[in-house]
């Protein structure tokens, strides 16, 4: 999420967990042990019911964020398995800090190798991140003129590496709220019901990956997408167009068609179509350009 100061980007990530599906018993389980390895577990609470929300400071340590220590301990990776990772002013982590993320959105675990022994936690999380378009947060916004030189926007913008974007699926602006949005009557759908469509889609991503293990369409490899994804024609030469004029990784290609079936599946429909697809791809590269300093 990239927008000024005051936008409401931390409030958004902290409503997350908000409408995430609730746990199953194997998830539960998996969380339940980690945050009891860690110490973090409370006494007599019992199972785990909440989805994790971890929003480390960005003064974090590499081995903070994905465990390590004489006795290597969990870190902030493996603390948000099944839930969620939120990085505030995401620019501001040290660059270590945002590599080593890598892997574990990758792979979904944290491998910690010492002399004696080679440790794995899990580390499947949803990461989130805020950032400022600029220095002083205001490249853009329509209230407020930017103070910064052009060097130092492209500057702020490259602390986040081409690779770790690739990474992230979903890009979006966050303007700044007009008054007449603030102080408005209009009621907008409560988290409740947009839980309960999410639950849906999650059931329906449940029943087409069982035959693989997997629950969630975002834990799907190439061949997964390969065998669950079909196109409308029309998608296809979307897709196709998108790929050479975007130039699309194959990871890239794979992650907006893991979007656009998850847009499919909110939406009930079996094949993806040239709108799930074109909505994938505007999510994908919407703010990516000014990101990757072009």
């Amino acid at each position: 999420m990239v927008g000024p100061p005051g936008s409401g980007k931390t409030m958004l990530a902290r409503r997350l967990p908000s409408i995430l599906p609730a746990f199953t018993e194997v998830e539960a389980l998996e969380v339940t042990k980690i945050y009891s390895i860690a110490g973090l577990l409370r006494t007599g609470g019992g199972l785990a019911t909440r989805r994790p929300f971890r929003s480390p400071h960005h003064t974090v340590s590499d081995a903070g964020m994905v465990g390590g220590g004489r006795v290597p301990r969990p870190g902030e990776a493996t603390l948000s398995h099944n839930g969620v990772l939120f990085l505030d002013e995401l620019p501001e982590f040290p660059r270590q800090v945002l590599e080593v993320l890598r892997q574990p959105m990758e792979d979904g675990e944290v491998t910690i190798s010492r002399v004696n022994a080679t440790l794995s936690y899990p580390a499947k999380f949803m990461m989130v991140a805020a950032m400022n378009p600029c220095p002083c947060g205001y490249w853009g916004d329509s209230s407020r003129q930017c103070s910064c030189a052009p060097g130092d926007i492209r500057r702020y913008l490259k602390k986040v590496s081409g690779p770790l974007l690739d990474r992230i699926d979903i890009n979006i602006a966050v303007p700044r709220l007009e008054y007449g949005e603030i102080a408005g009557d209009a009621q907008a759908e409560s988290s409740a019901v947009i839980r309960d469509r999410v639950e849906r889609a999650r059931a329906v991503q449940q029943r087409r990956l069982a035959r693989y293990g997997l629950g969630a369409n975002a834990q799907m490899g190439h061949r997964h997408v390969k065998a669950t994804c079909k196109l409308e024609e029309a998608a296809q030469k979307l897709l196709e167009q998108a790929f050479h004029r975007l130039s699309l990784s194959a990871r890239g290609y794979d992650r907006v068609l893991k979007v656009a079936r998850t847009i499919a599946d909110l939406a009930g429909e079996e094949l993806l179509t040239p709108l799930a697809v074109a909505e994938a791809i505007h999510l994908r590269n919407n703010v990516k350009d000014s990101l990757m300093g072009v």
